[in-house]
Order: C-alpha cells, then sequence, then structure tokens
C-alpha cells in the first residue's frame, strides 16, 4: 500500500523524537566565536543524520551558469533566470532547455544580477512574468510580457543594491498578491528603517502598490529586520516560511509575520530577546547558508550553499521529551530548533558534498522540488564540475 509523501515525513518525525536529544535551550547567538565569512569550506556531513535514505534526486538539466529565480508554467514545465547572463530561460521536465529572452536591463554586480522570477497567476491568459534584478542603480521589481518583442515595465524601484545582500526572491503568496525578499544591502541600519526597503519581506499588488492589510499603512513592507532572505514559501494553512543568510554565526529559517521585526543587527539567530520574532531553526554557516525553502507537506526542505546540503525540517508541534531524554551538549550545536515554535524534530541533512552549492528551492505541480546548484559563482572551492550548473528534482521516497 502506497503511504502518502506527507504521512512518510510525520513517521520520520517520530523516528527523529526518539533518536535526538531534547531541543536545546535557546542562546543568543553572538555570545559565539564568529566563522569567517570569506571561508567558503563547509563542515563535514553530520554522520546523525540519515536523510539520504528519505529522498531520491534526479537531474533536469546541465550546464547552465548560476540558475537563481525558478517559476512554474501552467503545465508543469519551468522558466528560470540566471543570475550574470541575463537569460530567462524555458526548461521542461525531460530537460530540453531553451532560451526565452534576455534581459539587457540587469547589471551583474557579485550578488546582484537578474535574480527572482514569479510567474503571473494569470499566466495562461496574459504571459507575463515578474522579475527581480539589479540595475546600476538599484535593485528593481519589474513585470515582462514574454512575447519576444517587449520590454520590461519596473513596478517598484529604488531597493538598495550593493555587490552582496540583494535578496531577490519573488513569489505568489496564498493570498494572490506578489512578495518579495530584499537585503540591507550591507547597510546593516537600513533593516530597522521603516524608510528603506532594505533588509525587508515586501507585499504588492500586481502593479507594485501597497495592497489592503499590509501592517504599515501606504507601505509595502511586510515585515523587517533581515539581513539577506532569499527563501520564501507557505504550507497548507497559509503560513509562511523564510530562509535568511545571518553574517557569521547563525542563518536562519523563519516564520514570517506581518509587521514582524526580525532582529537584525541586533540579533543573529536565536537571541531571546522579546521585541524581535526568533528563527524557528537557526544553523552555522559552515553547515548551512540557508538560500531556499520549498515546503512537501509537513516538511520544508532548506537548501545551503557553504554547507552544500539539503534539511528536511519536520514542521508541527514537538511532543514532551522524555523525562530520561539526554541533555543539550556542553559544546556549542552546529543545528538549533525551537519545537515551542513550530519544529517537530530536529532537522536531517541529506545529499551533503554531492551537488556542490544548492541555492533555489520550488515545490514543482507534480509535488517534487527542483532545486539549482550555484556552482559557476566562484565560491565553490572546489570548483564547477562539468555538468554544472544543474537544476535537481527531488522527491521524498514512498513505501509500496
Amino acid at each position: 500500500m502506497r503511504r502518502t509523501r506527507t504521512a512518510l515525513l510525520a513517521g520520520v518525525s517520530v523516528c527523529l523524537l526518539a533518536a535526538c536529544s531534547a531541543a536545546p535551550a535557546s542562546a543568543e547567538g553572538r555570545q559565539l566565536p564568529h566563522a569567517d565569512p570569506t571561508d567558503f569550506h563547509h563542515a563535514p556531513a553530520d554522520p546523525s543524520a540519515g536523510a539520504d535514505a528519505l529522498v531520491s534526486i534526479t537531474t533536469v538539466a546541465r550546464h547552465l551558469n548560476i540558475p537563481w529565480g525558478l517559476g512554474f508554467l501552467p503545465d508543469g514545465s519551468a522558466l528560470v533566470t540566471e543570475r550574470g547572463t541575463g537569460r530567462i530561460l524555458h526548461v521542461t521536465g525531460t530537460g530540453q532547455v531553451t532560451e526565452m529572452a534576455h534581459l539587457n536591463e540587469s547589471t551583474s554586480d557579485n550578488e546582484g544580477g537578474l535574480l527572482g522570477l514569479a510567474v503571473s497567476p494569470s499566466y495562461k491568459t496574459d504571459k507575463t512574468v515578474f522579475l527581480y534584478y539589479t540595475t546600476r542603480d538599484d535593485n528593481r521589481i519589474a513585470r515582462l510580457h514574454l512575447d519576444g518583442r517587449s520590454r520590461p515595465q519596473p513596478i517598484v524601484t529604488g531597493i538598495p543594491k550593493s555587490g552582496i545582500h540583494d535578496g531577490g526572491r519573488l513569489a505568489f503568496g496564498p493570498d494572490g498578491y506578489l512578495y518579495a525578499t530584499t537585503g540591507e544591502a550591507s547597510h546593516t541600519e537600513s533593516a530597522q528603517s521603516l524608510k528603506s526597503l532594505g533588509g525587508k519581506i515586501l507585499r504588492m499588488t500586481v502593479d507594485g502598490k501597497p495592497p489592503k492589510g499590509n501592517p504599515f499603512p501606504g507601505s509595502l513592507i511586510w515585515s523587517y529586520g533581515h539581513r539577506n532572505p532569499e527563501g520564501l514559501a507557505w504550507d497548507a494553512n497559509g503560513t509562511m516560511y523564510s530562509s535568511e543568510i545571518g553574517e557569521a554565526v547563525w542563518d536562519e529559517l523563519n516564520i514570517i509575520r506581518p509587521g514582524g521585526n526580525y532582529g537584525w543587527p541586533a540579533v543573529e539567530g536565536i537571541g531571546n530577546k522579546p521585541q524581535y520574532i526568533d528563527p524557528i531553526v537557526a544553523w552555522h554557516p559552515e553547515v548551512g547558508v540557508a538560500s531556499g525553502v520549498a515546503i512537501l507537506g509537513t516538511t520544508a526542505v532548506v537548501t545551503c550553499l557553504r554547507g552544500q546540503r539539503v534539511y528536511l525540517v519536520p514542521l508541527g508541534k514537538s511532543p514532551a521529551p522524555a523525562a530520561s531524554a539526554p541533555s543539550e551538549p556542553a559544546t556549542p550545536m552546529s543545528v538549533r530548533w525551537r519545537p515551542d515554535a513550530g519544529v517537530a524534530a530536529k532537522p536531517m541533512e541529506a545529499l551533503t558534498e554531492k551537488y556542490g552549492r544548492l541555492r533555489t528551492a520550488a515545490t514543482a505541480p507534480d509535488g517534487s522540488v527542483w532545486i539549482t546548484t550555484s556552482n559557476r559563482d566562484g565560491r565553490n572551492p572546489n570548483g564547477p564540475t562539468l555538468d554544472d550548473d544543474r537544476i535537481l528534482r527531488l522527491t521524498l521516497r514512498t513505501e509500496r
């Protein structure tokens, strides 16, 4: 008898709880030693992790150049942006890659360039996509009619830009509005300023206007206090998740609340400060640099750049640990999670070192997750392979 992926991961959560120690106590990340943010070497695999047995991986497409944005069309194929080349590619499930458009307006600047892509919910009739890209002056969001002739029409301009921390993810939420993640562009103070679009998650109409219900009237800002959020996803209940790249101590998976302040630069990781919202999971950079997130049932699939792995995060409330459960080790853990805030068990890693740097994650219409590699960006110490960059297709294994 076939079990659903959701049921399978629910069973995995129970197994994890039996095998793991009690959830670690929260700690302020800045009390721990800082790692070198210019060191892109990653840590070895966690020998206690067993998530490779839970996933299956196939390669959808090869020989791409820093694929960044990814959105699915009504027929199940995808549109993909390349950060440095400015190309928008059509990628089928069988691996056929065709150039659909080329964005001359984007400027590649280290971490900037042609970044996020979101497909219009009305694509069947309007053939429109939304793009986040860097220019010489700013980061901006534009809509583009894919007719082979049209040029992008900016709907939001003036998002701070830099060679680093440009954010860039676009996605339509279950409410039909367009969401965007923005980085603080190396100006840390802007993350706390409601006058700046940097270090925020934005919510807008397809015309780039603030919709009713935004927490700050007349503003696009949905949440603030972010450093460099790059992942967006929603579960079946409409809960919004964002993966965020920290500085040198903790990377984060957050549940996003409207009007919420996520603490940067005052807090990195789980800080236990009541004025800020703590992440539900935090990773050290050597095993993390959490870039993308996709939701499959009750599991969040989080991709890591420097860590060169994915994490399966079982979502839901953890049952109370047994009285005999071992306590947290005295040495700092590389992964911290909060069972009181929506994580059912310790996140499990998979694919460690197998495909290099993993960036974007997006749930496909068929229930798989497509993942892009980022091995041609100059930050993989081992360099790219002959197949890089790739798009991978991840599925959770089921039992008969």
